[in-house]
């Protein structure tokens, strides 16, 4: 399946409202003033990957890109959806909802409708128009993006008193039980809870988590997508987590108290690691206690401002990924390691599920463009296609922007 947004070149905190208006008011005729606006994040995880369904820690961080949701109420039991990066419209009724390959981006909210009306509420007919400005496919979580846009959508039309995070949580059973990605809870979290200049230290077992301030003073977060298009249903994600699933098993036969891979801590390591006879769940395992160790160090470091030991997690935390947990490929490997070889870089590592998708790089603002055209040139010359550059910040998490959107122009 493809990911619901597309890619847009303009400056990732430029409110894209014009164009998708007006293609909002041609998709769906009537008084301006019916129309409502929302909006949810993409999502940076800055440490702690592929620890989400393993019940670990991850310090993810929301950006200023992501989704805008433009709805209309209708009288029917009818769902009309449009965006703006397919010509595709897709009209379903409420009354029959299921899952079809060939409705593409709207199995996205329309998994978040299904979860409203299995809690018993009377969701209306609507119509939808998704516009984004996250790039395609990058593993900044589009599809987040756009469920929990629904989920607080449909939370606020339909005064339904559910908080940011059991909005997160029905967005997650969404991406789950209906468009079937067995996906952790840290992408909703994150896009749900964001906070500008900060991350959301989050223990993805209990849900409880801590807003850790980051300060980039002097420092730019560049995000650096391979353009190599991935579908994160059709990747090897699955496998990793059968194979996260198995180890746990082998674990658990010698000591039952553990309920997850990561609550091994690094010093239990190499105690455990002598259970494992398959060399490929050794590396899986491995991977995770000592990602989440550099998940729980990194918070700390954070609050302390210490940008340098931060970046060093970060690096190691690629390397893990590269060679334990198997999930970067050639051109994010070949984008870390030109990162790493740069002016300026303090840190660089994949984002997101890998198998393509995006690094995320700490840079020295002085150093930025220098590090962009090196790493873009020699990245260009050894994979053969360019890739693409957003220097971008860290945004607050989903909410209404109604009045931003359509103010003055009713």
């Amino acid at each position: 399946m493809t990911s619901p947004l597309p890619v847009q070149p303009e400056k990732p905190d430029a409110l894209q409202t014009e164009g998708a208006l007006k293609r909002f008011l041609t998709f769906s005729p009537g008084p301006l003033s019916d129309v409502r606006v929302f909006f949810a994040p993409g999502r940076v995880n800055l440490i702690g990957e592929h620890t989400d369904y393993n019940g670990g820690y991850v310090l993810p961080a929301a950006l200023d890109m992501g989704t805008w949701l433009y709805v209309r109420l209708r009288d029917d039991h009818r769902v009309r959806f449009a965006s703006t990066a397919f010509e595709r419209t897709v009209e379903i009724s409420l009354r029959n909802l299921r899952y079809k390959p060939e409705d593409d981006y709207a199995n996205y909210p329309k998994g978040v409708i299904r979860e409203f009306q299995a809690l018993g509420f009377a969701v209306p007919g609507m119509d939808i128009l998704l516009d984004g400005n996250l790039p395609n496919g990058a593993g900044l979580s589009s599809s987040a993006s756009v469920e929990v846009a629904t989920a607080w959508m449909l939370g606020t039309l339909l005064n339904a008193g559910l908080s940011p995070d059991r909005l997160a949580l029905l967005a997650q059973s969404a991406e789950n039980g209906f468009v079937g990605v067995n996906c952790g809870i840290m992408d909703q979290f994150a896009v749900a809870l964001g906070k500008r200049d900060h991350a959301i230290w989050l223990n993805c077992d209990t849900l409880s988590y801590e807003i850790v301030p980051i300060q980039l003073r002097g420092l730019h977060l560049i995000i650096a997508n391979t353009n190599k298009r991935r579908g994160l249903s059709d990747s090897k994600y699955n496998q990793r987590r059968r194979e996260c699933d198995e180890a746990l098993r082998l674990i658990q036969a010698h000591d039952a108290s553990v309920r997850h891979l990561a609550d091994v801590g690094r010093t239990d390591w190499p105690r455990v690691e002598s259970i494992f006879e398959d060399e490929t769940l050794r590396k899986r395992a491995r991977h995770v206690v000592l990602e989440n160790d550099r998940a729980k160090r990194a918070a700390d470091v954070l609050r302390r401002g210490d940008v340098e030991a931060f970046g060093q997690l970060m690096n190691a935390s690629h390397r893990s990924l590269r060679d334990d947990y198997e999930v970067t490929g050639m051109e994010l490997d070949t984008l870390a390691e030109l990162a790493w070889a740069a002016p300026g870089c303090v840190g660089a590592r994949m984002t997101g599920a890998g198998f393509g998708g995006c690094t995320v790089n700490l840079v020295q603002a002085d150093k930025a463009s220098e590090f962009i055209d090196q790493v873009g040139r020699a990245y260009e010359q050894q994979v053969g296609y360019a890739p693409t550059f957003y220097i971008t910040s860290i945004g607050d998490g989903a909410r209404e922007v109604t009045d931003q959107v359509v103010r003055g122009r009713a």
